[in-house]
């Protein structure tokens, strides 16, 4: 606790201070400068977004410091560690490679410098060549940092080793910046891999312990992506208890995309799981009327699809969900007004075979064009 206090006074002092006072800059040490900088990002991870003015001002009085940092500072293992830390935790990659060009060739540091310096330029596959040489857990404070970079290029071919890296990461430095990245990333992971059980524990630790960070709208869209490509292997029970867990906004606003998801895609047991989450929002919510209506436009009770969609508030409509209601409504339309003018009830038997064909066709090219449009309105 008293460490703990040290620290937070140390970041608060860090950012009184003014950016151009370069000599106090320079009474700091590189280590000092980091460990406040964490105690900043940590913060923002737990949901303090207004520390996110605090961690923009560090960032730059740190890079200052390296700068002006010179090669008998990295002599001190802890400000060495910070620099890693710094490099790793996308730090400025000019300030890096000049800073790294300080360290002795033969310096024991210069290979993990060398790794994170390919990763920086975005160089994954010599990154990951050189990263599998470390074993991660034995470097110290730079551990999780380490950890994480390594998952991070390890995702396009090798998914479960990079499951595995985040997973040390998230057990090394719990509750912080690094374990919300961890699970963040390994989200999309699960995904790819078509593995439903690491996608929902992922799923379930994330909302317990980050719902009010900053990037947790990042995870809210894997969330509802995930869902749909996965909807199969779920539980929808465990997906509503994951829902139960955020905020009533939150919770309605994904079991109504997962609605729109289902209903445009037109998939039974789709829907059928978006309905399992549809608790989490009112049933007389416009959005929630348009998507549990979308399947019904080529259904036989057209006519009740109808009138529900023409009932259905505009005005309370996103501009995507506007033209999706319009589609809906004139498909709708088509398969009513020809019945109509034969006097023919729908699913009679007496309508031609090859309209009702038609007009389920017209139905699903319309819908999927619509679904283009909202994908690119997102």
């Amino acid at each position: 606790m008293k460490r703990a206090l040290i620290l937070l006074t140390l970041g608060l002092t860090v950012v009184a201070l003014p950016l151009h006072a370069a000599r106090a800059d320079a009474e700091l040490q590189p280590f000092q400068m980091i460990r406040s900088l964490a105690l900043v990002q940590d913060r923002i991870a737990n949901g303090d977004h207004a520390a996110l003015p605090m961690q923009r001002k560090l960032l730059e009085m740190t890079d200052a410091r390296l700068r002006s940092a010179t090669s008998e500072d990295f002599e001190e293992p802890r400000n060495l560690s910070a620099l890693l830390i710094y490099a790793m935790s996308g730090g400025n990659p000019v300030t890096v490679a000049m800073t790294f060009s300080k360290l002795d060739p033969d310096h024991p540091a210069r290979p993990l410098a060398d790794a994170i310096g390919a990763y920086l330029r975005g160089d994954f596959a010599d990154a990951q060549a050189r990263l599998d040489t470390f074993e991660p857990r034995a470097l110290g404070d730079h551990a999780p940092f380490v950890s994480l970079v390594r998952g991070t290029v390890r995702t396009g071919e090798r998914p479960d080793a990079a499951l595995a890296d985040f997973e040390t990461a998230r057990l090394l430095a719990p509750g912080t910046l690094v374990e919300e990245a961890a699970l963040r990333r390994s989200l999309p992971i699960s995904v790819t891999t078509g593995n439903a059980d690491i996608f929902a524990q992922v799923a379930s630790a994330y909302v317990r312990r980050f719902l009010r960070s900053p990037y947790a709208s990042q995870f809210a869209e894997t969330f509802v992506s995930g869902m749909a490509v996965l909807y199969a292997e779920l539980d929808a029970s465990r997906m509503a208890d994951i829902l139960s867990w955020m905020s009533r906004e939150q919770a309605e606003t994904i079991a109504l995309r997962m609605a729109r998801a289902a209903a445009i895609s037109n998939d039974p047991a789709m829907i059928a799981f978006a309905a399992r989450l549809s608790g989490q929002a009112p049933a007389d919510d416009p959005r929630a009327l348009l998507y549990s209506n979308l399947g019904g436009v080529t259904e036989p009770g057209v006519v009740d699809t109808l009138s529900t969609l023409q009932s259905i508030d505009r005005a309370q409509l996103s501009e995507g969900d506007r033209a999706l209601l319009d589609a809906a409504t004139g498909v709708a339309r088509r398969v009513v007004e020809p019945a109509s003018a034969s006097n023919t009830p729908i699913g009679s038997g007496e309508q031609s075979s090859d309209d009702t064909e038609t007009y389920i066709t017209s139905t699903r090219a319309k819908l999927d064009a619509i679904d283009r449009l909202l994908e690119d309105s997102n």
